[in-house]
This record gives structure tokens, C-alpha cells and sequence, in this order.
């Protein structure tokens, strides 16, 4: 299946039905009066996050959804009946922008969400609703308005709790070949991975988390180069990235230099997501021996001002891996629990997605023209 991760719909409200005009004509009823009903409200259009979904692909070639118009009204005072709303499905994790206002529209980010993005046109009244005493019989109605149309982008950012960020051949999907079960594909040359993947942590009964795996980025990505950046918008919502270090790389370039690349161009892409927590990961450490290691990670710290701890692991032999998931479980449960508690802390983190999902459309349609090379990517079918 093609993975699509954008896509531009039209969406279009229901009109509301016009008001009838209509006089009541029964034997032996004399001036009978007015009797012309309303007409039905236009339905709406709505999106609902749905679980089984997992790519855009499908309103790349349907693009306009339209709802339902309501009837005109009827004589005997009869409503004409109203539009059926139109529900069309997204994947958990889509992010609704109004393209000509460029407003956020709502972020569906738990199955079941709903959200209302055209609302159906009002009905139009029938000449009954106008009878008073001083016009008995009255010939004025009115029509039903229009429904709302919108243009919309999709933005699907994959929701996970981990993101693994580096450069091609880090070792991002033999990590998470390691620690779950999912397979990405793992191949001793660049790119293997070209769309992202998801695998589920467990350690233990109800404590497990989601990790999520990207393409990797090469220096320039924010020019086209490799796949561009187009993929960074799925680490948006995880609670932390993974900074992999390959402390070795087959090329002979250096680690200090690749990692910095690395920060420059998330930089580049997302200031927001920039400063998200990321945590520094040295895989491939059975590579080198304790002093080598010492020597770059101390390198580590002073080219990049780094703090914080810096992991080591294996990802090929799983060494190092059960403690990084224990640590990476830690941090992630207490960020659920100040979710639950802190409503602060709750609407820093709905201001930081808002803040982020404004930053990846601009940037991302800022460099539609240079990125030539992720386009044909993209124009290729690739199995999931």
C-alpha cells in the first residue's frame, strides 16, 4: 500500500431546503390561510479519527466530499426533510488546516474524535411562519443558504510515544527490530527504510509505549537532498526523541560532525520540535573499546553543549537495550501522569502541537520547489 501523509480536499455543506409557498384549499374551508412549511437543513460534513486507517492515500483521488442538501418545504405545513451529514474517515493522528485561513482546525489525535468542518446550510422559511393579523395571507418566503465550503490540508503525523531520529544506516530499524515486533526491512545500505514505521514496547503487563521509526535525514535535507524532511512531521507528537549515533559509520565520516548535521536540520525544519527532549543515543559501541568510546562521547558533549546522559547500545546484539526502554518507560509514564493532573502542563503540550503543526505546513510548502528529488520518491508505490 502507498504511504500518504498529506493531501488537500475539498469540503462542501449541504444547502438548506427553500420555504414553500402554499395556501390551503379544502371544500367547505373558506380563506384557508397560509399553510407552506419550512424546508430541511443542509447536512454537514464531519471527520472522525479511525484506528484502521494508517495512510491519506485514499483522498488523493477523491478529493471534494458534499454533503447532503435539505428539501424544500411542503404544503399543509409540512417540513421538507433535512440533509444527511456526511462522516468521512481519517487516520488517528490527522491534523485538520484551513487552507485559506491557514487555522487549525482540530487535531484527531484519539480514535472516535469527531470534529464539524462544514456546517449545513439553514433552512429557508415557508409563508406560514409570516401570517399576522395585519396579513392573513402572505405570499413571502425565504430560501435556504448556502453550505459551508472549505478547502482543508490533511496532515497526518503518526502518533508514538519515541521517535528514532539519525542518519541513514544508524541503526534506527534494527533498534526497533530489537526492542519490538515489528520488521521493518534492514539492508546494509542507505535508505532501506523510505516510509515510517511503528513497533509497540512491552515491559510487562500495562507498561508498554509506541516507537516510531523515520527515514533517515543526510545533511541537506532542507534543500531535497535523500527524502528531504518530509517524514520529520511524525516525530512531532512523541513525547521524546532518540538522537541515534552510529559510532562507526562505513563511509569513515565523523560521528561529531553527523550528529551535528542532524540538529541543524531539525533546526531547520521545526524550531518547536528542535527543542522537544531528545535524549543521545551511541549505537554500534561492540564497534569500539571503552577508551574510543570515552574519547566521543566527551567529544560529543563539547561540539554539541550536550547535558544531558548519553546512552550506549548495541542495537544488533541488544546490549544496552532493556535499560534504554526502562529509562525511556520511566519518563514516559510520569509525562502520562502530569497529562492526568496538571491541566498547565496540559496546555503547554496542546500549545507546542499547535505551534509545531503551523511550523511543519510552512516550512514543508516553503521548500516544495527544491525538493524535487522527495517528490519522485513520493510518485513511486512502495509496500508498506
Amino acid at each position: 500500500m502507498k504511504f500518504v501523509d498529506e493531501a488537500e480536499i475539498t469540503v462542501e455543506a449541504g444547502k438548506g431546503g427553500n420555504g414553500c409557498l402554499s395556501f390551503r384549499r379544502e371544500k367547505y374551508i373558506e380563506k384557508g390561510g397560509p399553510d407552506g412549511g419550512d424546508g430541511g437543513d443542509g447536512g454537514s460534513v464531519l471527520l472522525e479519527a479511525d484506528a484502521a486507517l494508517n495512510t491519506l492515500v485514499d483522498f488523493r483521488f477523491q478529493p471534494r466530499y458534499r454533503a447532503e442538501s435539505g428539501q424544500p418545504g411542503q404544503g399543509r405545513n409540512c417540513t421538507g426533510k433535512g440533509g444527511d451529514d456526511l462522516l468521512v474517515k481519517v487516520p488517528v493522528g490527522t491534523s485538520v488546516i484551513d487552507v485559506d485561513t491557514e487555522e487549525l482546525i482540530a487535531d484527531l489525535d484519539h480514535a472516535g474524535q469527531q470534529v464539524m468542518v462544514a456546517k449545513g446550510g439553514f433552512h429557508g422559511l415557508g409563508n406560514t411562519r409570516f401570517k399576522s393579523s395585519v396579513n392573513r395571507a402572505p405570499r413571502k418566503t425565504t430560501n435556504g443558504t448556502p453550505g459551508e465550503v472549505r478547502r482543508l490540508q490533511l496532515q497526518l503525523r503518526l502518533v508514538a510515544d519515541v521517535g528514532l531520529l539519525g542518519l541513514p544506516n544508524a541503526g534506527k530499524s534494527t533498534l526497533i527490530r530489537a526492542v519490538s515486533a515489528a520488521r521493518p526491512k534492514v539492508a546494509d545500505y542507505p535508505f532501506t527504510t523510505l516510509t515510517p514505521n511503528l513497533g509497540v514496547v512491552s515491559l510487562g503487563l500495562e507498561r508498554s509505549f509506541v516507537m516510531a521509526d523515520i527515514p533517515g535525514l543526510i545533511h541537506g535535507a532542507s534543500e531535497g537532498a535523500g527524502l528531504g524532511f518530509r517524514f520529520l512531521k511524525h516525530l512531532s507528537r512523541t513525547r521524546l526523541l532518540l538522537h541515534l549515533v552510529d559510532v562507526l559509520p562505513v563511509d569513515g565520516s565523523d560521528p561529531v560532525l553527523a550528529a551535528r548535521e542532524i540538529v541543524a536540520e531539525l533546526e531547520k525544519f521545526s524550531p518547536t520540535l528542535a527543542a522537544k527532549e531528545r535524549w543521545l543515543v551511541l549505537n554500534k559501541v561492540d564497534l569500539l573499546d571503552a577508551g574510543q568510546l570515552d574519547e566521543l562521547e566527551q567529544r560529543l558533549r563539547q561540539e554539541l553543549d550536550w547535558q544531558g546522559d548519553i546512552y550506549r547500545i548495541s542495537a544488533l546484539s541488544a546490549e544496552g537495550c532493556k535499560e534504554l526502554c526502562g529509562r525511556l518507560m520511566d519518563s514516559i509514564e510520569e509525562h502520562r501522569q502530569l497529562l492526568k493532573e496538571n491541566e498547565d502542563y496540559r496546555q503547554a503540550e496542546r500549545d507546542r502541537e499547535e505551534a509545531m503543526a503551523f511550523e511543519i505546513r510552512r516550512t514543508i510548502e516553503a521548500s516544495r520547489p527544491a525538493k524535487k528529488v522527495a517528490e519522485d520518491w513520493d510518485d513511486e508505490d512502495w509496500d508498506d
